[in-house]
């Protein structure tokens, strides 16, 4: 539902119609209220990428870098789906989640710089940064253009960006 339609388009309302909870079940799950919810979903995504993406990462070299790739495919779904986190990140609820955007951002680049710097990268910090900024960016792309195939190229060819290093 937060992808759908954002933080302040997902109204406990269209919460509940999607859950097939009313609202007072959603309280009681959530008593917190739509912020906690919220907080549930960002954890979700980041024990996904934290198996997924970040610990390849932490422990391998060029190994870690392409997992990293074929994960990040499979998870947004070869472009034709947002990233939550970085959405959260361009509006009003940046501040709300501040702390689990942030972190979610710094584990990536400093995962992909420890993986690069083991490869041998001489500008390890620049490339990850290049190479998250660049997922995100082409993701946005996609969805603007109704484009996944933007994305499946982007990825490829920051694939060999990191191999050519």
């Amino acid at each position: 539902m937060f992808r759908e339609h954002g933080y302040e388009g997902a109204s406990l309302t269209r919460l509940g119609s999607a859950s097939g909870l009313g609202k007072g079940s959603l309280y009681h799950f959530f008593p917190g209220g739509k912020d906690e919810m919220a907080e549930a979903v960002l954890a979700e995504i980041d024990g996904w990428f934290e198996a997924n993406v970040f610990a390849l990462l932490e422990t391998g070299g060029a190994d870690g870098i392409s997992a990293m790739f074929d994960a990040v495919e499979t998870y947004f779904h070869s472009g034709r789906r947002v990233c939550l986190v970085g959405a959260f990140a361009l509006c009003d609820t940046r501040d709300r989640f501040r702390g689990a955007i942030a972190g979610y951002f710094a584990r990536w680049t400093d995962a992909l710089e420890g993986a690069l710097a083991r490869t041998g990268n001489a500008d390890a910090t620049g490339l990850a940064e290049e190479i998250v900024g660049g997922i995100q960016g082409a993701l946005v792309l996609a969805r603007a253009a109704d484009d996944p195939a933007i994305f499946s190229r982007t990825l490829e060819r920051l694939r060999v960006r990191a191999q050519d290093m």
